[in-house]
């Protein structure tokens, strides 16, 4: 009797969303999602990959961007739920923070029989054991990490680290409104020179 093949695992991605956009952010650009949802796709064999966000009312619009960019998105509730809108208003409210790296280790661990290897996108310290497993596990392909800032306790695990900010060009966002104005303003000043010629 002939075997049937087992079906091929692909690799899981796993990104902490705040500290990637944040980390992006400090060196002055921003994540174009769709553009990292295809790179992981082509790059990596990512066929999941899962975003951890701390919920907001307010960004709703965000949250089914990225599940139509190709994200499976995971909301961790966040006080700003909970809170009176009065004391929303107050100006000294500190910024909401959507901790998820509970929900992101609890995923990497409940997915773990459905994927080859995992990817965390990520540069926190906090991942440090969760890492850690995976590599003994042989679980582990890459530590995404959003710029060289990453935290020390990732040094251990240089070899499977990719920055982030070194795909500047195959991942910023771009507006191509800005392109198209730019173009349309050097036509302008070429035609005004000519007519002063």
């Amino acid at each position: 009797m002939l075997k049937r093949r087992k079906p091929k695992k692909h690799n899981y991605a796993f990104i902490d969303s705040q500290n990637l956009n944040l980390g992006v952010q400090r060196v002055g650009w921003k994540m174009d999602w769709k553009k990292l949802r295809v790179y992981l796709k082509e790059k990596y064999d990512v066929e999941v990959a899962y975003m951890f966000i701390g919920y907001l009312p307010e960004n709703e619009n965000l949250y089914t961007q990225m599940h139509d960019a190709g994200y499976l998105v995971a909301l961790k509730p966040t006080l700003e739920m909970f809170t009176d809108p009065e004391e929303d208003k107050k100006e000294d409210r500190p910024p909401t923070k959507g901790n998820v790296d509970a929900e992101l280790v609890m995923f990497v661990m409940k997915e773990m029989p459905n994927y080859n290897k995992a990817i965390i996108i990520s540069g926190d310290g906090d991942f440090y054991s969760l890492i850690e497993y995976l590599k003994e596990r042989k679980k582990l392909l890459k530590i995404m990490t959003p710029n060289w800032k990453y935290s020390t306790l990732l040094k251990p695990f240089e070899d499977y680290i990719v920055r982030i900010d070194t795909l500047r060009k195959e991942l910023a966002y771009r507006s191509y409104s800005k392109k198209k104005k730019s173009k349309t303003g050097q036509k302008n000043k070429k035609a005004d020179n000519s007519k002063h010629k």
